[in-house]
This record gives C-alpha cells, sequence and structure tokens, in this order.
C-alpha cells in the first residue's frame, strides 16, 4: 500500500467524468486522477451505437462511442491527467484538508490518494427486473432495455428472435428500432400512457 497526493481525483469515467477531467485540466488543475471500474472509458455510451450524441458540444452528430472517443482524444493534451481502468474505490473519507480515496486494482494493489477535491461522476443503473414487478416465475427471455442492449451491441448476441417492449421512452423506442433493423420482429411496444415520453425524432425514427 502506498500514498499519492492529487489535485483532484474524479470517480466515473463515463461521459461527466471525462468532460469534467478535461475541463479541470483547461482550467489549471495539476495532478488529476481519474477512477473507473471498466477496463474501457465512457461508460454506458460505449454500447450506446445510435446517433444523436455531440449535438451541443461538438456541433455535429454522433454516436455513443465517436462521441466517448472525441473526449478520450482530448485527454491526450493534457499529460496531468493519469488514467486508472480496472479500478475500484472502496472507501471515501474526509480527513482534515484532504480527502482519502482509497482503491485497489490487480496492477498497483492498494492505494490511498489524498485528493484535494474529488468529483463523484458515476451514472446511474437501471432498475433491475424484480424493481419492475414483471409477473411470472421464469427469468428467461426479460431483459431490461440496457442489458439487451450491451447484449448486441457489445457483446454481439440477440436477446431472441421476437419481442415486446414495456414503455415507449427513448430507450423502448431505440431498442424498438435496434431490434428491427437486427431483424427481430417487434410485436409491439406496450405504453401505460396514452402517448408516448420519447422525443419526436425518436418516435419518427422507430415507430412511425
Amino acid at each position: 500500500m502506498h500514498e499519492v497526493n492529487v489535485d483532484l481525483l474524479i470517480v466515473g469515467a463515463g461521459p461527466a467524468g471525462l468532460a469534467a477531467a478535461i475541463a479541470a485540466a483547461e482550467a489549471g488543475a495539476g495532478e488529476i486522477v481519474l477512477v473507473d471500474r471498466l477496463a474501457e472509458l465512457g461508460g454506458i455510451l460505449q454500447q450506446c451505437i445510435h446517433n444523436g450524441f455531440g449535438l451541443r458540444f461538438f456541433k455535429e452528430e454522433l454516436t455513443g462511442p465517436e462521441y466517448a472517443q472525441r473526449f478520450m482524444d482530448k485527454l491526450t493534451d493534457f499529460p496531468q491527467i493519469r488514467i486508472k481502468a480496472e479500478t475500484m474505490v472502496i472507501e471515501i473519507a474526509p480527513d482534515q484538508r484532504v480527502t482519502r480515496v482509497t482503491t485497489v486494482n490487480a496492477r498497483d494493489g492498494l492505494v490511498i490518494y489524498n485528493a484535494a477535491a474529488i468529483i463523484l461522476a458515476m451514472g446511474c443503473r437501471e432498475r433491475p427486473r424484480g424493481a419492475i414487478n414483471t409477473p411470472g416465475t421464469r427469468p428467461a427471455g426479460i431483459y431490461t432495455a440496457g442489458s439487451a442492449q450491451r447484449l448486441m451491441n457489445v457483446e454481439g448476441f440477440l436477446p431472441g428472435r421476437r419481442a415486446v417492449i414495456l414503455g415507449s421512452g427513448d430507450i423502448g423506442l431505440i431498442m424498438a428500432r435496434r431490434l428491427t433493423l437486427e431483424g427481430i420482429k417487434v410485436e409491439a411496444v406496450v405504453e401505460l400512457m396514452p402517448y408516448s415520453s420519447g422525443l419526436t425524432r425518436n418516435i419518427v425514427q422507430c415507430l412511425d
């Protein structure tokens, strides 16, 4: 175990964490450490291969992986940013004027970072299947949108040959289109409300 003093430690290397690291470096921050539990940077963007990203920040339409890559390319402009992928944060504890962040990975073992500031950019997680209260005792064939998306776009497997999608928000609409493009017959998109809650562009692209 050893200790390292840093100006800023960011937990999470998804879009928010990447943007925060770049913004901090541009503002003059010194030693910056970017920690993520996954091997690849970009977070959820890596499985979002549909377009629609980047319009506000880069002024052009990009897929999720392209959007993430733009940020990763910018990281090379700032040598003070260090990436710690496949690294778990196991404790965050205040200690006088710094915050002690304890991390562990297979390369470095246990490392304690004494950070003058920290940013938590861990994103969020889907509600699990059990929280959706889908009736029945057989979980086979029932996927959350995110797990189906990762199964197809990252792992390269199809979740089945026919599908019913519960919910017509943006992710439901995007998955309806993605499943159809992969040859899966979408029997229905079921919505509790009398209207879809998705963006108009997604309704047009995915349903109309």
